[in-house]
């Protein structure tokens, strides 16, 4: 029986088959648990473009375009660069119709008052009708290490979907 995952991935899958859609990722905090929910679907390689695993604030900037003063402003936990992230994505995989990227603090340290463990941005990207379009989201994931990185990417994969169903 498959895990929520591999159904929420393989779910995704479908919507983006049926629009003749594209997914590309970069995971920071989540460190390629996304990509393998993706290529664990039998016929992934029909819609999952590619990923990048961009742990490092230097990873961010040198492969996807996010830039160092944001990092230095807001953290690299941040609606800024999880959305910097998300365009760079769409930047670097021109087939991709959609992107989702993860940064955040799964613990057990590194959190603080303002940024606590178990916080994780998302970050969200399409080309609609050649507009880029592109959102975040946050949520704080209770738990241990590993509870957080599999909540976050049940979120990614469950916010994908709904952006993809929403008609537009």
């Amino acid at each position: 029986m498959p895990s929520t995952i591999e159904t929420l991935a393989g779910r995704l899958g479908e919507l983006l088959l049926r629009q003749s859609g594209w997914l590309a990722t970069a995971e920071s905090c989540t460190g390629g648990l996304l990509a393998g929910a993706m290529t664990a679907v039998a016929g992934s390689s029909g819609w999952y473009d590619r990923g990048w695993i961009t742990y490092s604030n230097d990873a961010k900037v040198r492969e996807l375009g996010v830039v160092s003063q944001t990092i230095d402003h807001f953290g690299a936990v941040s609606e800024e660069v999880a959305r910097q992230m998300a365009a760079g994505v769409l930047a670097e995989a021109p087939r991709a119709t959609l992107a989702l990227t993860t940064t955040g603090i799964a613990g057990p340290g590194g959190g603080t008052e303002a940024k606590p463990v178990g916080l994780v941005w998302f970050g969200f990207a399409r080309r609609v009708d050649d507009e880029l379009v592109v959102c975040a989201a946050s949520r704080v994931f209770p738990g241990d290490r590993h509870a957080v990185r599999m909540a976050a990417v049940s979120f990614a994969l469950e916010s994908a979907i709904a952006l993809l169903s929403d008609g537009r």
